[in-house]
């Protein structure tokens, strides 16, 4: 839905990948936002104003975010960058990742924490495959609120008929994925218009600046709402002769809340427990929330530890030896049934066999599409896994901090592949 109802986020920080084409003005956006929003210091300007070419009365914003030799010669992003910025509204950490296709694994590190993702419009281009394929994938990795900045709106002289076109293309395409939230404005990324202030050239445009949206945005509360899940990473047992039966549970919480006397499931397993106390890194807490570090011990001596999960026992996740979900495939080389590949999720990582895909998704159509060929890069498809030993999990669709994962080739230690557990981004 394009909500223009942009409450303010006091105190919160915002995550947030951008994508776009190439030459899409993505670079030269944040840049020009940095710039607008007074995150740039006074040496900076002054170097980007320094580097104008004779003649120009406009300042480059790309070299702000285009850091690596590389890219500055070929014109084109190419790294991971993160940049922190903060307005009185909020804190914002934004992921500048690449726009080529041959980047996309790098798009995809990019938005795999982010709570929203900016997509970056050539308006007399309008929506490009790599679009397409940008916005599936951030629906993919559960990304639900997208903003959509149809730029260089100053070469085609500000019309609106101009936004209006590309905005039903991509409303048309957005209507197919799982996104709750969306918004579409028109700038000028060179020349400030509706970046940070409103533009005196597109009158006919009422709606927010981009800064002003992204203020609006909620981030993370979410997880707050779903069960609790603690994925344990160590199970500490301390030769401590005042506590001899201590065992603790650390982590961090992955979704959920948890409170001292709740009863807890501890997966794979049926064995179930409560909660005796809560330990943070201040000292004792009566309860815990999604996002906090805890040690947790229980009112029975129980046998877990890093890969195990705490759970609510009213709620519990899945648990299986098998698995079925979508993936995109991030390495060059291609999909090998017979591979050694490791499946990491939560704080587990066991060897896994993946079948040939079910399907591939066209990024075109969002179409599924025969699967008779191993996914290559960049392909994103269905699959079937199987693994050594059960793990816990939920779908993606019902707990995204706990039915993500990735695919590590054991051989290399690279990671080839992203997935989600029994998620159908098309429903």
């Amino acid at each position: 839905m394009d909500d223009q109802s942009l409450p303010a986020r006091h105190g919160q920080l915002l995550r947030l990948t951008t994508a776009g084409s190439v030459d899409d003005g993505k670079s030269t956006l944040i840049g020009r936002l940095l710039a607008d929003c007074g995150a740039l210091t006074r040496d900076q300007m002054e170097t980007l104003t320094a580097a104008r070419p004779n003649g120009e009365d406009h300042i480059d914003f790309a070299r702000v975010t285009d850091g690596l030799s590389a890219e500055r010669e070929q014109g084109i992003t190419i790294d991971v960058a993160y940049r922190y910025f903060s307005t009185p509204q909020r804190a914002f950490i934004l992921a500048d990742v690449p726009g080529h296709e041959q980047y996309t694994r790098n798009m995809v590190t990019g938005a795999s924490n982010a709570h929203a993702a900016l997509f970056l419009v050539d308006v007399r281009h309008g929506m490009t495959r790599q679009t397409r394929r940008h916005a599936t994938i951030a629906a993919l990795l559960g990304i639900k609120k997208a903003v959509f900045a149809i730029n260089k709106m100053d070469l085609v002289d500000y019309r609106r008929e101009s936004f209006a076109e590309a905005k039903a293309a991509l409303q048309a395409f957005c209507a197919k994925l799982p996104f709750s939230r969306v918004h579409y404005l028109p700038v000028s990324a060179k020349m400030g218009d509706n970046v940070v202030h409103g533009s005196q050239a597109m009158a006919w445009y009422d709606g927010a600046s981009l800064l002003e949206i992204l203020e609006g945005l909620s981030a993370g509360e979410e997880g707050l709402d779903l069960p609790f899940r603690l994925p344990i990473q160590l199970a500490a047992w301390p030769q401590d002769t005042a506590a001899p039966d201590f065992r603790g549970y650390m982590g961090r919480i992955a979704s959920g809340r948890v409170a001292i006397g709740d009863r807890v499931r501890i997966s794979p397993g049926a064995r179930e427990s409560r909660v005796a106390s809560i330990g943070g890194p201040d000292g004792p807490l009566g309860a815990a929330v999604t996002g906090q570090s805890v040690t947790v011990t229980l009112t029975d001596q129980v046998d877990a530890g890093r890969g195990h999960m705490l759970a609510a026992a009213d709620a519990p996740p899945r648990e299986a030896r098998e698995i079925r979900a979508i993936v995109c495939w991030l390495d060059d080389a291609p999909q090998d049934p017979r591979a050694p590949y490791l499946l990491r999720t939560g704080t587990v990582a066991v060897p896994v066999r993946i079948e040939a895909p079910d399907y591939l998704i066209d990024i075109d159509t969002l179409d599924r599409v025969g699967g008779d060929r191993p996914l290559a890069a960049n392909d994103i498809g269905a699959v079937s896994i199987r693994l050594k030993d059960d793990i816990a999990f939920d779908a993606f669709g019902d707990n995204p901090a706990t039915g993500a994962f990735i695919i590590i080739d054991s051989r290399t230690n690279a990671t080839v592949a992203a997935g989600m557990i029994g998620h159908e981004i098309l429903g």
